[in-house]
């Protein structure tokens, strides 16, 4: 009771935020994710409030991989653990997180990844770790592509003394779709699934978002229409 009466405070505060200091919020697709089941939302990166973000675009609490670091902050740290994230280690293979996140899924939660491992420097899509695809191929669970753009205007701690500094951020969810059936989970099995996770993401973004992806989108072609 008292643990859930904590989330609500915080999405209530997120919305507070969001509220006060963005000018426009929209999320498009909510009805894409399934309130129920196990699930991976896989989302691009581009700030460090993409997280909460995505926690108000969506119909029910996420629980997130976080880099041992955030955990440890003094006061989004707590935060953080009230929605059960847990913490991965950066710039190798964490199998202790990988087992703890497929775990979640395997119990029937929703699981928020930012397959890219860290947030983006340029804006654009970096190529994707093996980390989603892995557990998505271990748990057959559905993956809900999240595509995040206007989070890069956010700057810290400087957006909190100017109010309506953010100017439009937009949260769009992908239908939910799964990952073909493969003989065995290999390196070559999980480098064809993550080419696949982020192809979804990539369709769902401005074409100035897709950075490494860009080429793996066929935009529809024109067709005329005769008189």
């Amino acid at each position: 009771m008292l643990l859930r009466a904590y989330r609500r405070a915080i999405i209530l505060f997120d919305k507070l935020c969001f509220l006060v200091y963005a000018r426009k919020f929209e999320v498009v697709g909510r009805e894409n994710a399934p309130v129920e089941g196990p699930l991976i939302v896989a989302s691009n990166h581009l700030n460090n409030g993409d997280p909460p973000v995505i926690s108000l675009a969506l119909p029910r609490y996420p629980m997130f991989m976080a880099k041992r670091e955030m955990i440890g902050w003094p006061i989004l740290g707590p935060a953080f653990r009230a929605f059960g994230a847990f913490p991965v280690r950066r710039g190798g293979a964490d199998l202790s997180a990988i087992r703890a996140a497929t775990e979640i899924v395997t119990e029937g939660k929703m699981l928020v990844m930012f397959p890219e491992g860290t947030r983006s420097r340029t804006g654009g899509l970096t190529k994707g770790h093996p980390g989603t695809a892995l557990i998505a191929l271990r748990t057959g669970a559905p993956i809900v592509p999240v595509a995040v753009t206007g989070t890069e205007d956010i700057t810290w701690p400087w957006v909190f003394i100017k109010p309506r500094s953010i100017k439009h951020i937009t949260v769009t969810l992908g239908k939910p779709f799964t990952l073909p059936p493969v003989e065995k989970i290999d390196s070559a099995a999980t480098s064809e699934a993550t080419k696949l996770i982020m192809r979804k993401i990539a369709e769902l973004l401005p074409a100035k978002y897709r950075g490494v992806y860009a080429e793996t989108v066929e935009e529809p072609v024109a067709t005329s229409v005769e008189a």
